[in-house]
């Protein structure tokens, strides 16, 4: 029985190991943590017959064929090169996904920003049209848990809607979607990719092994690279005569519609979220929905009755004319700076967090424009107010955490009159939290508390 190691025990990496034993695999797995969660998994794996080694770090062995490495794990780790050196093959989670479901037809969407939400409007699309069509990758299932779910039930899904981060990219080398989709381009994971041109090449990779290409027209950097992409897809929300190469095969808005492949499909007040980059992602959606073949009516279903994203600008209660808005998603500076954007003024917000590298000029113009107070939190707390007080923005106050930064903004919100508090840290979350989800789930549970608490 050929011999296979999977890195890291998430809930991709638990996917692929039980994908690859039933696939026939003698797996084991490793993960250099201990924490009680993963202590937890272990059992749960090794009673399948899963070997599970933790506080380990893997090493090549010229017993195992197959490395299989879960998203966060760098590729380019030293013992993977030497594991490749001695001809093992090495993959990602979704490339072992994709080479199971490779029959079934993808939409892979990418991007900086906007792959949740687009991800989560082209699978409610898909499934209004009745089609089996599970959201996985960064949103929904572990990709090789759609893929164990179609070997188990003896049955595929009729399409895959993958959110694929560049670090799924990476090491997915064969992945090549049906369709796919480019949301955004701005800097981000430059500590893991280096250079803002190889992270470039990352994302443009995954397009160009697609059949189709869908590209926001309205972000800057894909917009003047227009000319690379001669038989693309675009949309633009400015109308029909911005849409780069031939508007009849891309999406635009036109009197409060949006139109796709020259066909009014639905109005873009449909869309309950608010803001400008959300009617793009709704422009991307559709426009691959029509790509798709599925009528207008199934889209237009879908888009009225959309709820929204967990965790990106989620309404989560208003108390005193104040809304609480959970933006945890937004982990990177153009992320924050369309959440901020996206919310009336004044508003009190809450961002810090685990740092990333970026341009945070545009975000700390649009905190002094709407920001009426910042309330800081985590490692990037003092850096943060470095360079408030360097953009002569001074009405900010370093918290530390979610738990104090709750109460402090709704003082703050009282006292200038604010509409909204905002939780859109601008960065990762991993310096308190695991994911950016707990985060937002933590915020979530204290404004209940908060609510219920009546103070």
């Amino acid at each position: 029985m050929p011999q296979a190691c999977v890195i890291g025990l998430g809930r991709s990496g638990m996917a692929a190991a039980r994908l690859l034993q039933r696939q026939g695999w003698q797996v084991s797995l490793s993960d250099a943590g201990n924490s009680e969660t993963l202590k937890k998994s272990q059992q749960a794996l090794e009673a399948e017959g899963i070997s599970v080694q933790l506080g380990h770090r893997f090493v090549p062995d010229t017993s195992i064929s197959r490395v299989v490495v879960s998203p966060g794990v760098p590729w380019d780790l030293p013992t993977l090169e030497q594991a490749r050196e001695q001809g093992v093959e090495v993959m990602g989670e979704m490339e072992l996904a994709w080479q199971a479901l490779k029959d079934v037809p993808w939409v892979g969407i990418t991007g900086t920003n906007g792959k949740t939400t687009t991800t989560a409007l082209v699978a409610a699309i898909f499934q209004a049209a009745g089609l089996n069509a599970p959201a996985c990758g960064n949103i929904g299932f572990a990709a090789c848990e759609v893929a164990l779910h179609a070997l188990q039930d003896g049955k595929s899904p009729d399409w895959v809607i993958a959110e694929v981060s560049s670090y799924q990219i990476e090491s997915s080398a064969s992945l090549a979607p049906r369709i796919g989709i480019w949301t955004t381009f701005t800097p981000d994971h430059l500590s893991r990719h280096y250079t803002l041109e190889n992270y470039h090449r990352i994302k443009a990779s995954l397009l160009h092994q697609s059949h189709q290409q869908v590209l926001n027209g309205d972000d800057l950097h894909l917009n003047q690279a227009a000319a690379h992409w001669p038989e693309a897809h675009w949309t633009r929300v400015e109308g029909r005569a911005s849409v780069p190469g031939n508007p009849d095969i891309g999406a635009y808005v036109e009197d409060g519609w949006a139109i796709a492949l020259g066909k009014p499909i639905v109005p873009v007040a449909a869309l309950q979220m608010v803001g400008r980059h959300n009617q793009q992602n709704l422009l991307m959606a559709v426009l691959a929905a029509r790509l798709a073949g599925i009528e207008k009516e199934a889209i237009a279903h879908a888009i009225e009755t959309f709820p929204g994203v967990a965790h990106r600008l989620e309404h989560v209660a208003t108390w005193r004319g104040i809304s609480f808005i959970n933006d945890s998603k937004a982990t990177n500076y153009d992320a924050a700076y369309v959440g901020l954007s996206s919310v009336p003024a004044p508003a009190i917000l809450i961002a810090g967090g685990d740092p990333k590298e970026g341009d945070d000029i545009a975000w700390l113009n649009c905190i002094r424009q709407k920001a009426a107070a910042v309330v800081l939190i985590g490692k990037a707390a003092p850096a943060f107010a470095t360079r408030l007080t360097a953009a002569d923005y001074f009405n900010y106050e370093i918290v530390e955490t979610l738990d104090r930064a709750l109460p402090r903004s709704v003082q703050l919100a009282q006292l200038n009159n604010a509409s909204a508090i905002l939780l859109s840290p601008a960065c990762a979350s991993f310096d308190q939290y695991p994911s950016f989800e707990h985060r937002g789930e933590h915020f979530r549970q204290l404004c209940q508390a908060y609510m219920e608490d009546g103070t």
